[in-house]
């Protein structure tokens, strides 16, 4: 059964710092392409970051370019979202997912969610 479990959400002011990761059961990690998204309240789920399985590739929306950095440990299985100079913003429910194409209906698999607050 394929898990991903996300932690290190919580609650941080406006220019902090937060780290994500995401635990993944078995071969999930090298086997797809890995993704943060996020959820708002009221908005749609939306594209954060996405690692391909090698990590030579990695892609960002044009609102986290330069903020934040994803990475990933195959050895280790698990994903993470590096997440600098917060907004107000990125207050929002962060899920980590794998699969082949990057966008919510391209996505095999998802984590429960992590919440990720930013006081401004």
């Amino acid at each position: 059964q394929v898990q991903l479990v996300e932690s290190g959400g919580g609650l941080v002011q406006a220019g902090g710092s937060l780290r994500l990761s995401c635990a993944a059961s078995g071969r999930i990690v090298s086997t797809y392409t890995m993704a943060w998204f996020r959820q708002g309240s009221g908005k749609e789920r939306e594209f954060v970051a996405a690692i391909t399985r090698s990590g030579g590739g990695t892609y960002y929306s044009d609102s986290v370019k330069g903020r934040f950095a994803i990475s990933r440990d195959n050895a280790k299985t698990t994903v993470y979202l590096q997440m600098d100079s917060l907004k107000p913003e990125d207050t929002a429910v962060y899920y980590c997912a794998a699969g082949s194409t990057i966008t919510v209906r391209g996505m095999n698999y998802w984590g429960q969610g992590t919440q990720v607050t930013v006081s401004s």
